[in-house]
C-alpha cells in the first residue's frame, strides 16, 4: 500500500495532513505509517500460513519504540545486534524467546544480558565468539542456543558498503570451514546448535543471490544430518529491496515461495531478518525550505533537514525521491535540495525537478528505514522529531530533541 498520497494537491499520512505535522510539530520530523508498517509485515506473514517460520524484525532499520511496539503486537520477532537493541525491545513489548542476536563484535556483557533475557538463538560469526560465549554461559550455568552465520561468497549486486556475503567481508564464517567449526561448536558443554544463519547484504532485487546463497547453505545442512548434527532452523537473512526510484524488487510472496521450494521437505523452521522492506516506504522526512539559492552554475534549495538528519545520500549517494507537500503549477527549476551543514556532501538530492519557494514542505520519500536511526548531533544540530500515524490519530514518538539534551552529558573543565 502507498500510504502517502495527495488529496486535493496535498501530501497526507494516511489520514492526516503532511501540513497539519509540520504545523505542530514543527521540522525536520520523520513521519511514519502504522497503517504501511503492518500491510508490509502482513506480506511475509500471510505468506509463510502453514510453514514454521519466524519472522525477526531487523531492528537497526528503525528502532523506534512506537514502530517496534506496532511490530510486537503483530507477533513478530525481533533480529538484534546490540544489547542496546535488545533493551529497546523488550520496553517496546517484544518477546524475547522471538530474539536473535547478530552482530561480529558481541561483547560479554551484552551475551550475559541476552543469556538472562533467553533469547531465541546467537547468531555467532567466528569461532572466537563461539569460544566466549560457552565461556559465558558456563559461569551463568546456562546452554546458549548458537547458529553460525555462514558467508555463502555471494556477490547480492548491491553497494559495497551494504554487501555483507563476499569473502572479504568481516561478516560470518567461511563456508570452506564451516563444517569443521559446526563439529567445534557442538562439542562445546554449554553450547546448543540450533540453526544456520546467512545474510548477504541489503537491498537486493533479484531472487537469484538468495537462492545461491540458500543452495550453498543446504548443501552443507545435509552434510551436517549425515554428520550427526541435525539443525532445527534456517535463517536466510534479510535484505530484500524496496522501490526507491525505478528498481522493481520482488514481492515477498515471491521470495517466500522459492525459498519454500529450496527448503523442500527439509524439517527447518524457516527464520527470516526483514528490516528495510518493512520499514523504508512507511516513512518519509518532512522538511521545510529556507532559501532558495542561484548562482550561475546552480540552483539550491537549502532545507532545515541536513545529512545529520539522513545520512543515506551522503554516505552512499543514495536516491530518495523529494515531493512538495502541497503541489502548485509554478515553474519547475532543475536544482540541488541542500541543508544547512558545512560539508559538500550535506545533500538530500541533486538534479532534481522541483517547483519550490521559501517557507515550502518538502517530504523526502522512502525514509523510514536507516533514517533517524542513523542520525547525528553533528554541527550540534538537535535529532528530529518521529511522529507515527494511525488512520486520523497522531502519535508523538520521539520528541525534538533539545540542546539541553544534546549538553546534559558533558560536562567543562573544573577551574
Amino acid at each position: 500500500m502507498d500510504a502517502f498520497t495527495y488529496h486535493n494537491n496535498e501530501l497526507f499520512a494516511e489520514q492526516v495532513s503532511l501540513t497539519q505535522i509540520a504545523a505542530r510539530f514543527g521540522t525536520p520530523a520523520y513521519v511514519y505509517s502504522r497503517a504501511a508498517i503492518t500491510d508490509r509485515f502482513k506480506a511475509y506473514q500471510d505468506a509463510l500460513t502453514g510453514r514454521p517460520h519466524l519472522i525477526c524484525y531487523a531492528v537497526k532499520a528503525n528502532s523506534n519504540l512506537a514502530v517496534l511496539n506496532v511490530l510486537a503486537r503483530l507477533g513478530a520477532g525481533f533480529d538484534i545486534v546490540s544489547g542496546g537493541e535488545l533493551q529497546r525491545v523488550l520496553r517496546a513489548g517484544g518477546d524475547a524467546s522471538k530474539v536473535i542476536f547478530s552482530g561480529v563484535g558481541k561483547t560479554e556483557a551484552e551475551m550475559e544480558m541476552a543469556l538472562k533475557a533467553n533469547i531465541a538463538c546467537f547468531n555467532v560469526e567466528s569461532e572466537a565468539e563461539l569460544q566466549r560465549l560457552d565461556r559465558v554461559a558456563g559461569q551463568l550455568g546456562l546452554r546458549a542456543p548458537v547458529s553460525l552465520r555462514v558467508n555463502p561468497d555471494v556477490d547480492a549486486g548491491t553497494h559495497p558498503y551494504i554487501s555483507t556475503g563476499l569473502k572479504e567481508n568481516k561478516f560470518g564464517i567461511d563456508s570452506e570451514i564451516a563444517f569443521e567449526v559446526y563439529r567445534s561448536a557442538a562439542a562445546l558443554p554449554h553450547l546448543a546448535v540450533t540453526g544456520i544463519d546467512c545474510h548477504i547484504g541489503s537491498q537486493l532485487t533479484e531472487l537469484t543471490p538468495y537462492l545461491d546463497a540458500m543452495d550453498r547453505l543446504l548443501a552443507l545442512v545435509d552434510r551436517l544430518a549425515d554428520a550427526g548434527i541435525r539443525l532445527r532452523h534456517f535463517d536466510m537473512g534479510g535484505g530484500l529491496g524496496v522501490r526507491y526510484a525505478n528498481e522493481s524488487p520482488p514481492h515477498p510472496a515471491a521470495l517466500i515461495d522459492a525459498v519454500l521450494k529450496r527448503l523442500g521437505q527439509r524439517d527447518l523452521t524457516l527464520l527470516l531478518e526483514p528490516g528495510r522492506s518493512i520499514v523504508a516506504n512507511a516513512g518519509v522526512l518532512l522538511t521545510r525550505v529556507e532559501y532558495l539559492k542561484h548562482t550561475p552554475e546552480k540552483h539550491f534549495v537549502v532545507v532545515d533537514a541536513a545529512m545529520n538528519d539522513l545520512l543515506r545520500p551522503a554516505l552512499y549517494e543514495a536516491w530518495q525521491e523529494i515531493r512538495p507537500v502541497q503541489r502548485s503549477g509554478a515553474q519547475t527549476l532543475r536544482c540541488d535540495v541542500v541543508g544547512p551543514v558545512c560539508e559538500s556532501a550535506d545533500f538530500l538530492g541533486k538534479d532534481r525537478d522541483l517547483a519550490a519557494a521559501q517557507g515550502d514542505l518538502l517530504a523526502v520519500m522512502s525514509a523510514g528505514a536507516y533514517g533517524f536511526v542513523m542520525s547525528s548531533n553533528y554541527n550540534s544540530r538537535n535529532r528530529a522529531a518521529e511522529i507515527l500515524v494511525d488512520g486520523d490519530r497522531i502519535h508523538l514518538a520521539r520528541r525534538r530533541e533539545t540542546l539541553d539534551d544534546q549538553l546534559h552529558l558533558e560536562l567543562p573543565l573544573p577551574d
